[in-house]
């Protein structure tokens, strides 16, 4: 079994303060992620009400009454309710801030000036505060104050015209994409303002978008595409695309009990391997790609005569970039998934567990562990007045 670190006592991070106003999926995720490096991270939520997150569920799943996409994204945290409209509720969250070392905020433009809360204003009582800010497309522009939802961020930034046939209509990612590139990147800005504030005692700004994520996400066929002098735009394949720009043979193949991936592979080469004698005319690599669509229909036609693990033997034996599609019951088996133990249970109390993703980053070859489920609404009140004198207004 691979070592353990549990992040609550020995993270790189511990002793990092973190105060997080943020909701749904972004900015909460960029709190997990440095919770699980062993950041303190303080959710400020509305009392009652909380993160709008804690009733947005994925499916019909709950565990113990448990919403598991919210704990899933908060897991690993302390609660603060707060109303921020309220004169006293609003100074003990600033006595907090002042005392922070990171803010993380995804609020419209606009909505922390208003509280008080904006970087300018934190910054004034914290001059060397990482102040990180997470919007939907940017604080500037005709976007700015328009729904900041992963779907909508999809749709706007090109992407949905990358994945899919070339006869189907714009096909979105099956996953939280925009949300988790932008909390994952405000982590990376988090991480660098730290270093800069530790250096010369001054505070910094992080600013990401959805929007600004997705496009950062494109940057390789965005590159090809800036400097194509005739600047064509993306052409899916009309047969088993995987990737609008490369060529033939990468894609996703049915066999006679199963799916293969195949990536980069000299065509004529693999048609040799697999005995396919139609594909040993495609000897160069401007038919690969001009004759793209002709290529993947003879392959997919072939690989169709046999299963699986038969072409799968030849393909090792040839060192084929290839591999067999499996789904997560058949990845939870493999030895090499067993070997990343990967799971963590989080202790919901009362005899009570939840099965949940543990971080995906290794430390000196032990993984990162916490128990600690979501936190619920002020959970942490009483012991965070306590800590830092907040009840004093």
């Amino acid at each position: 079994m691979t070592p353990t670190i549990d992040t609550h006592d020995k993270g790189m991070l511990d002793g990092l303060l973190v105060v997080d106003f943020s909701q749904f999926l972004a900015g909460p995720l960029a709190g997990l992620k440095l919770a699980d490096m062993g950041a303190r991270v303080i959710k400020v939520e509305r009392p009652e009400v909380g993160d709008l997150c804690r009733y947005l569920y994925l499916t019909d799943v709950e565990v113990h009454g448990a919403n598991t996409l919210f704990h899933a994204i908060n897991r690993n945290k302390q609660s603060y309710s707060a109303n921020l409209k309220d004169a006293e509720d609003l100074e003990r969250v600033k006595a907090l801030c002042a005392k922070a070392d990171v803010i993380i905020q995804n609020f419209r433009p606009g909505i922390m000036k208003k509280l008080g809360l904006d970087y300018d204003q934190v910054k004034a009582i914290n001059p060397k505060v990482v102040y990180a800010s997470i919007s939907g497309y940017g604080e500037e522009g005709d976007w700015q104050n328009l729904p900041g939802q992963d779907l909508l961020a999809q749709a706007r930034s090109g992407l949905l015209w990358l994945s899919g046939n070339a006869e189907d209509t714009p096909t979105a990612m099956g996953l939280a994409v925009a949300d988790q590139l932008a909390g994952n990147i405000a982590v990376q800005g988090i991480l660098a303002g730290l270093i800069n504030s530790a250096r010369n005692g001054q505070g910094v700004h992080v600013q990401t978008s959805l929007l600004e994520a997705l496009v950062d996400f494109q940057f390789e066929v965005l590159t090809t595409h800036l400097n194509d002098e005739k600047k064509r735009l993306p052409q899916r394949s009309e047969v088993n695309n995987a990737h609008a720009y490369l060529s033939a043979p990468y894609g996703v193949y049915q066999t006679k009990d199963g799916f293969i991936a195949i990536a980069m592979t000299p065509v004529d080469k693999l048609g040799a391997f697999i005995s396919c004698d139609a594909l040993l005319k495609f000897n160069n690599e401007k038919q690969w790609f001009e004759q793209r669509d002709e290529i993947k229909s003879i392959l997919a036609n072939h690989l169709k005569t046999q299963t699986t693990s038969h072409w799968m033997e030849i393909f090792v034996t040839h060192d084929v970039w290839a591999s067999e599609v499996l789904d997560w019951p058949q990845l939870f088996k493999s030895t090499s998934f067993k070997n990343l133990d990967f799971f963590q249970d989080l202790n919901l109390g009362e005899g009570h567990s939840m099965k949940a993703i543990r971080s995906p980053i290794r430390v000196n070859g032990d993984v990162l562990k916490s128990s600690r489920p979501a936190p619920s609404i002020g959970e942490h009140n009483a012991e965070i007045n306590r800590e830092f004198n907040l009840m004093r207004t």
